[in-house]
């Protein structure tokens, strides 16, 4: 790929699914872009994420609305212009306690509608359907890799100390719950999820979104995902027994077919759960410029494509 003349050097903190799809997104703008990193796939968080496309413990509302659409749209391109297999579409029913206003985020997408009253599920007042991507990130995270290294981008693993010791004229910090420590960032903290997987299809998505009491049924090629807990401020990323009775539980409460026996595996990961996203230029005391891209709570793959095509908007307008 030919440079342009404006090229510049960038460093981007972090190789989960918001620093890999930044990356990408400024390779193709023509930067020389490397990726630093603790830890890669397949041991980051966003390799453990249940991967529906759902704008969900995120903030501020008026640009995760339309961070999310802008992601929907190029998962659905990669889908059906590049043949990215692991992202499907799959439909999903919302149910809610009682009625009220749609998502902001609703008319954005091709599938929304309100549920009739036969379709509730019971205990419930109100709910909605959505098409939406469902990601394997097994694939879906090397794919991202394999995308980076093909445009040019180089990704190191390395403990990073201090965000100041990063070559580049600009860095990219896609840190995730990293910053509480590296940007001594105490608005952030861990939300842990404990998920489930089974062999099991359930036809469609089920969903309880909200944090007390949250419930989801997954539906994916491979397995359907079971979740889930939103514990926020909590660091165990152990298997905890308690935690899968009560998730399997809630899942029977929607999906009374549920067959226990098939459940085949489970795992943790900690959503980087902040007030806000937080998305904006930094100056360090060197005069080195920082963008900070983190934050993402439990939208992650949600946000990445939008957030990423907004790090790419803050750098355009630095260099004009």
């Amino acid at each position: 790929m030919n440079k342009p003349d404006n090229a510049i050097d960038i460093s981007i903190i972090g190789a989960g699914v918001s620093g890999l799809s930044t990356g990408i997104r400024l390779l193709e703008a023509g930067h020389n872009v490397r990726i630093y990193a603790e830890s890669i796939s397949p041991n980051t968080v966003s390799d453990t994420a249940a991967a529906w496309w759902y704008p969900f413990l995120v903030e501020p509302l008026e640009k995760t609305n339309r961070w999310s659409a802008e992601t929907f749209n190029e998962l659905v391109r990669l889908r059906e212009e590049e043949d990215v297999s692991c992202i499907t579409m799959r439909m999903g029913k919302e149910f809610l306690e009682e009625e009220c206003q749609v998502p902001g985020w609703s008319d954005s997408i091709p599938h929304f509608r309100i549920l009739d009253d036969e379709e509730i599920a019971s205990g419930y007042a109100f709910g909605w359907e959505i098409e939406a991507p469902v990601i394997e990130m097994q694939i879906y995270m090397p794919w991202l890799m394999g995308r980076f290294e093909e445009l040019g981008g180089e990704i190191n693993i390395v403990k990073i100390n201090s965000i100041s010791e990063l070559p580049g004229e600009v860095l990219v910090n896609c840190c995730g719950l990293g910053g509480k420590e590296l940007c001594n960032d105490h608005d952030l903290e861990p939300v842990r999820g404990q998920i489930l997987y089974t062999t099991q299809d359930p036809g469609f998505g089920r969903f309880d979104q909200r944090p007390e009491s949250l419930i989801y049924t997954i539906p994916r090629r491979d397995v359907t995902v079971l979740g889930g807990t939103a514990q926020r401020g909590d660091w165990d990323e152990n298997i905890r027994d308690d935690d899968t009775e009560e998730i399997l539980a809630k899942c029977e409460s929607l999906w009374p077919e549920l067959d226990r026996s098939k459940i085949v595996g489970m795992s943790v990961g900690l959503r980087p759960s902040r007030k806000e996203v937080r998305l904006e230029i930094e100056r360090l005391p060197s005069g080195k410029k920082v963008i900070h891209n983190y934050g993402h709570g439990g939208a992650g793959v949600t946000l990445s494509w939008g957030c990423a095509d907004e790090v790419a908007r803050l750098l355009s307008s630095m260099m004009t």
